[in-house]
């Protein structure tokens, strides 16, 4: 599965606790091909059978961030893959033995339908002050390229990481496909979001795709803030 148009370039956290409403919101994008990125709030709530309802309007991307022993990573990245999920997150941290495993499952997958294993580098509320105990002493920056090293040489080439790592990334990951969440138009409040940046700037950093939810769920008409924030990232993208 190779990063191309027919990806979707947008996917919205629907971080929601009411299913109707998440699948009002889906329903609304339908036609946009925006896709729908499903967490815990929402998972813990309806699980399989919310995953199977989001993918009949949009393609659904189960942000789980699994982080555990290898075998337990593999049967939940499988359930995802199962429901109808097209993406699904890992955290890179989880070490080699568990990535190479990743990267022989999505290939394995991947023969059956288009399917992405997205390993989470750093999450975007950390700063150099706020990593946590054991990491303190490292370099955000470079934390994030070693991890994403260490999963692209398992042979995983999809990654989560901050618009502002973007560019980094892909000068060392030419091919990878980068999702940056932490996107916020100008002047939207940046939350518990900390290294944050524009559609514009993540799409000129090289960003394949955002997640944005706040400033769409919170707008008067999330349909018409989920479109500008598209075509502010695709417009930009072609001028990069």
């Amino acid at each position: 599965m190779n990063p191309g148009a027919t990806e979707p370039r947008l996917f919205l956290a629907l971080d929601v606790d009411d299913v109707a409403h998440a699948e009002r919101l889906a329903e609304s994008l339908r036609d946009t091909g925006i896709g729908m990125k499903l967490g815990p709030r929402l998972m813990m709530r309806e699980g399989r059978r919310l995953v199977a309802l989001m993918a009949k309007h949009s393609p659904v991307f189960v942000d789980c961030k699994h982080f555990d022993i290898p075998s337990t990573m593999e049967a939940a990245v499988r359930t995802a893959f199962d429901t109808g999920a097209q993406y699904t997150t890992i955290h890179a941290l989880a070490g080699p033995e568990a990535l190479a495993k990743m990267a022989t499952l999505e290939a394995e997958l991947q023969r059956e339908r288009p399917f992405r294993i997205l390993c989470v580098t750093v999450l975007t509320s950390f700063s150099d002050n706020t990593l946590p105990f054991g990491l303190r002493d490292r370099n955000l920056e470079r934390l994030v390229e070693g991890l994403a090293d260490e999963a692209y040489a398992s042979g995983l080439k999809s990654f989560v990481c901050s618009s502002r790592e973007a560019a980094r990334m892909r000068g060392l990951f030419p091919d990878a496909f980068l999702v940056t969440p932490g996107i916020r138009p100008a002047g939207s409040a940046i939350g518990d979001q900390i290294r944050v940046e524009t559609p514009a700037l993540a799409a000129k950093a090289g960003a394949n795709a955002l997640v944005v939810g706040r400033p769409i769920l919170s707008a008067s008409e999330p349909r018409v803030a989920a479109i500008a924030i598209l075509n502010e990232f695709s417009q930009a993208s072609i001028q990069r």
